[in-house]
């Protein structure tokens, strides 16, 4: 069983991101803030990271780049499940290792076919 880290600010994104991983089969843990996603994904050591970009004090981005510079986190996978839909956010991503780009509003078969 794969074992998913979900991370956004939105009470509302946060709980159907999960729902849907979970309908999945994979347990879930969830995180409302990039320090939150950081303390989280050193504890629990996840298979996979979904992480949103906007979000108040420490951004999606820069989560991502913490989580790559340490060596306890710095092989788990990152998905940025976001809102910003920009060529140069996607690129920035890739730059900053992400394995997929997910744009919201998204679909349950758009998550799906991330994991």
């Amino acid at each position: 069983m794969k074992r998913i880290l979900v991370v956004d600010d939105s009470t509302v994104e946060l709980k159907n991101l999960e729902r849907i991983v979970a309908d999945a089969g994979a347990m879930v843990t969830t995180a409302s803030s990039g320090t939150e996603a950081l303390a989280k994904a050193k504890e629990s050591r996840p298979d996979l990271i979904m992480l949103d970009v906007n979000m108040p004090g420490l951004d999606g981005f820069s989560t991502a780049r913490q989580l790559a510079a340490d060596p306890a986190t710095k092989g788990i996978p990152v998905v940025f499940v976001t809102s910003k839909d920009q060529k140069a956010d996607r690129v920035f991503a890739q730059m900053l290792g992400a394995k997929g780009y997910v744009t919201k509003p998204y679909t349950a078969a758009d998550i799906l076919a991330t994991l």
